[in-house]
């Protein structure tokens, strides 16, 4: 027996990029609650603060050396950025460091200064060796990922916490992770490629309820921080971080369409039964596409019209904000054939975009997969229904490939 071999390196980087001005910018964000026990936004301010070459640093009429990974600041300051309330939750906080072995520190009991060093550093970051002013406010540092699961598991994450564990694992334009091509999706790093999870397992992870991260997710979502896709039944939710591109790469940050990530994905893309359009009425999902545009076989179509010309009008929207100009055009005509058979259990379509004035002409193959709808129990008198027609107004699997003919 012959076999046929294919061995794949799985690449993971152990560490993810930090901007000290994203770490400055949370820690004077107050609507995000930092009450929680996980620590990892608290080690987080106190990387941005080590320094990566060694200076000097005056305090109360005493000069300090600081070395690379290190930093020296008042106990009074420690409790501003942490946001607590006694200095005793301060040092509670460095002893729980310590305890995970992230860093040591010491405590002059005359002045209340702490001086602490990140054990790591030297590992994750480079250390120059020459002394020079070290900047708090600019520049990144490398944080493991290792760390952050370390830190995750240590108890309850509070609000600021569960949004930096998203940011970390972020991922953007990474051919191994669906949907990452669209925009910087949350991607837990557990081998699969996919980016959906259940709220179930965020709140094992969170240490919380599922309310609890329902609401969290939908307060990130209100104030600009996230873009929430959640599917219905048990296909799981999908998170994008707004503003993730601008911080990251100093690049514009990329609009997200929830239809086009479900078509992407393979995944429901839901038709309300009052956005459609009715018979003898001219009113449609998209006032930019009239019906006389949109031109469905009649033969061997599988789909009602109506619901695929809804379809269709979605697919314009997401080829336009694609680039595809046409989409544009009032005079643009969308014609659509069907490629499969009715007992197929997915429906394949030719869809051709063709521009009246012969600029550009453009063939996609759109594939529908219909959910079916459960047959109900009948009593024994009653016959039994033969056949259950699909209900399209719920389509699982969208997939759409092609481009210019």
């Amino acid at each position: 027996m012959d076999y046929q071999l294919e061995l794949k390196q799985i690449v993971d980087f152990p560490r993810c990029r930090i901007y000290r001005e994203f770490i400055q910018t949370l820690m004077k964000d107050r609507s995000i609650r930092t009450n929680g026990g996980s620590c990892l936004f608290y080690f987080l301010i106190l990387c941005s603060y080590a320094n990566y070459s060694s200076s000097y640093r005056n305090i109360e009429h005493l000069t300090y050396k600081v070395v690379p990974g290190e930093w020296i600041c008042t106990l009074k300051e420690l409790q501003t950025h942490f946001r607590q309330k006694f200095q005793h939750q301060v040092i509670s906080i460095l002893d729980t460091l310590v305890e995970q072995n992230l860093l040591t520190y010491s405590l002059h009991e005359k002045n209340k200064i702490i001086q602490y060093k990140i054990k790591d550093w030297p590992k994750d970051n480079t250390a120059l060796s020459y002394n020079y002013p070290c900047k708090k406010d600019i520049g990144f540092f490398f944080f493991p990922i290792a760390d952050v699961h370390k830190l995750i598991g240590l108890g309850k994450c509070s609000e600021m916490d569960a949004l930096l564990d998203l940011w970390i694992h972020a991922v953007y334009n990474d051919s191994s992770v669906q949907g990452s091509d669209a925009g910087p999706v949350v991607y837990f790093r557990n081998q699969t490629g996919n980016p959906l999870f259940s709220y179930q397992e965020l709140a094992r992870r969170w240490k919380q309820s599922k309310s609890s991260v329902s609401r969290l997710l939908k307060k990130l979502e209100d104030t600009d921080m996230i873009t929430l896709i959640s599917y219905s039944g048990k296909h799981g939710s999908m998170v994008y971080l707004r503003n993730y591109l601008s911080v990251m790469f100093n690049i514009s940050d990329v609009m997200i369409d929830k239809e086009e990530i479900a078509m992407k994905m393979q995944l429901p893309i839901h038709i309300t039964e009052d956005t459609l359009p009715v018979k003898n009425n001219s009113e449609c999902v998209s006032e930019s596409i009239t019906d006389e545009q949109i031109i469905v076989s009649q033969e061997g179509s599988c789909v009602p019209e109506s619901h695929i010309k809804t379809i269709v009008r979605k697919v314009a929207e997401i080829l336009e904000i694609q680039g595809i100009s046409c989409c544009r055009c009032p005079k643009t005509k969308y014609i659509l054939s069907p490629l499969s058979a009715c007992k197929d259990s997915i429906y394949l379509y030719s869809l051709r975009i063709i521009c009246p004035w012969g600029n550009a002409a453009y063939q996609f193959e759109l594939k529908l997969k219909p959910e079916t709808r459960n047959v109900p129990k009948v009593p024994a008198h009653t016959p039994p229904l033969r056949h259950t027609s699909p209900d399209f107004s719920e389509i699982p699997e969208a997939l759409l490939r092609g481009g210019d003919v």
